[in-house]
């Protein structure tokens, strides 16, 4: 199964610009290589922070931008977004008994989990124990491999300003986990701007960065002060086996040079490498 995990498109209106970037066209141009490079995919997870403001017209343009995809889409929240906003743009989105942004679903591979760890209010997670339950209730009732999607990452990664807005009720999600941890495959979440990959209590994850802006890498900063940069954006291609989960991180805006770097025998590879051949 291949699937796309994209991130934190802080969308703000059409052809409007955030920190010097157009998101919706970074968004279009993301969709573009998706469709292009990675048509085959199974579906497209987009988790959280699809709005930077959470206006009604930062929907209407991440709709526009979405609409071209020619892969089925998933979309969650995250603290920039706005639930209200969103249903009356996307009425069909899946909500859970309580009117959570939540949803479950098998695929080829193991059961998707999508959550909501939006606190209105604030720009760090919370799952609240109406939440808790539906997920413990959903696992219960589940077997098989399991893929967890989240916005907010329950755990510190050093970065003092976005551990300060990380998952606030971390331990009492990790405690619904914790029975079911063997069967967990992958953890993916947003939030962090940054392409990280490692292991929380004995569970895999990754993040990738976001499409307009990114969180620079400040592991002795302000813990009151969020520094941030325009490294590239990218989006992450997750292969999966009955044994495996391969997590690409794809810099879609990269040109530069393709080249062999099988040089034949006797060349000089600082030049092959460049496109010229040995007279």
């Amino acid at each position: 199964m291949k699937f796309i995990h994209l991130t934190d498109t802080h969308v703000v209106g059409a052809d409007a610009r955030l920190y010097g970037g157009n998101p919706a066209a970074m968004l279009s141009r993301a969709v573009a290589s998706i469709n292009t490079e990675h048509g085959d995919a199974d579906r497209v997870i987009i988790t959280g922070d699809l709005t930077h403001w959470g206006e009604p017209e930062a929907y209407e343009a991440f709709a526009q931008a979405i609409s071209a995809l020619t892969v089925p889409v998933h979309l969650m929240v995250g603290n920039h977004d706005a639930t209200e906003a969103l249903f009356a743009r996307f009425p069909d989105t899946p909500r859970d008994p309580n009117g959570f942004v939540q949803t479950a679903f098998e695929t080829d591979e193991g059961l998707f989990i999508l959550t909501d760890t939006h606190m209105p209010g604030s720009h760090a997670g919370q799952y609240c124990a109406k939440r808790l339950a539906w997920l413990r209730n959903t696992l219960e009732q589940s077997c098989g491999p399991v893929f967890l999607f989240l916005h907010h990452p329950p755990f510190k990664v050093g970065i003092a300003a976005m551990d300060a807005i990380m998952l606030q009720d971390a331990e009492a999600l990790h405690t619904v986990l914790a029975p079911h941890k063997h069967r967990i495959r992958h953890l993916f979440f947003g939030h962090l701007h940054r392409a990280l990959f490692g292991n929380w209590r004995g569970i895999s994850f990754s993040c990738m960065r976001g499409l307009n802006h990114q969180v620079a890498l400040d592991l002795n900063g302000d813990p009151q002060s969020i520094q941030g940069n325009t490294e590239v954006p990218a989006y992450g291609v997750a292969l999966v086996e009955r044994d495996t989960v391969v997590v690409h991180m794809h810099d879609f805006t990269d040109s530069s040079q393709h080249f062999p770097l099988n040089a034949p025998q006797g060349t000089d590879p600082r030049t092959y490498a460049l496109g010229f051949k040995e007279a």
